[in-house]
């Protein structure tokens, strides 16, 4: 854990966004802190602790469900406004403890590459509101994900999904406990359309097409073509249970 030289609690947004600005690139926020517990201490940083400032609400939004950043992965897991899918892939992403303290603006500012959450959230059509000092945007997760520099010295504050459709998911682990070496989440919406999202294929989860096309990283897990074969056999799991041929 990195060494703190300063510690922060502000009590609203607008103070948390003048500390993050003031820190000048140096400031680090702290969510759930289970990402910053496990960074290794390369210098020491300015912590400012976004836990004061409530949003962790859902709400729902027309066709689309608003859940504020702070809300815990255990509120995900447990919601009833949370699309089935969703609840059992927060409740997939870590043990219960850890559950209680991550949260979901912190699990997509992190961007790990084996989040089944992620995918999920990619499925489900998630945006993301960034608010900087100059105001507030939304910015489409896979948008984001692709983009990780547009976060800049900005605080998440919502991310929104879509809640219709049906969705079904396929993984591959060392043991059913394991994180993923691959995993897919797929949706079709209301309106017909199939969206599907994959794990441990790229640097972040990602949408794919087409299998085939993908160019994994490789680790000592799986080769890149390992990887990609099981994207490929996974995507069509995924599809045959949403009544698709692909």
């Amino acid at each position: 854990m990195p060494t703190i030289r300063a510690y922060h609690r502000p009590a609203t947004l607008d103070e948390a966004l003048a500390l993050v600005s003031r820190a000048d690139g140096d400031a680090t926020l702290l969510a759930g802190g289970t990402v910053l517990n496990g960074l290794p201490d390369e210098h020491p940083i300015d912590v400012v602790d976004l836990q004061a400032l409530g949003m962790d609400g859902f709400t729902v939004a027309g066709e689309r469900l608003e859940i504020g950043a702070m809300a815990r992965l255990q509120q995900l897991a447990t919601h009833d406004l949370v699309p089935g899918m969703l609840r059992d892939l927060a409740h997939r992403e870590a043990p219960n403890t850890i559950r209680n303290a991550a949260t979901i603006g912190g699990t997509v500012a992190g961007a790990d590459w084996e989040s089944e959450l992620l995918a999920g959230l990619l499925a489900f059509e998630a945006d993301v509101t960034v608010v900087h000092g100059i105001g507030a945007e939304t910015i489409a997760l896979t948008e984001l994900l692709d983009e990780r520099d547009r976060l800049g010295l900005g605080i998440i504050t919502t991310v929104s999904i879509a809640v219709g459709g049906d969705a079904a998911a396929a993984r591959t682990g060392r043991t059913p406990a394991d994180r993923p070496i691959v995993a897919v989440v797929g949706r079709r919406s209301d309106d017909g359309r199939l969206l599907i999202a994959a794990t441990g294929v790229a640097e972040t989860p990602v949408l794919i097409d087409a299998a085939g096309a993908l160019d994994p990283p490789a680790d000592f897990r799986g080769s890149a073509d390992y990887r990609r074969h099981l994207a490929a056999t996974l995507r069509q799991r995924v599809t045959t249970r949403l009544g698709e041929t692909v």
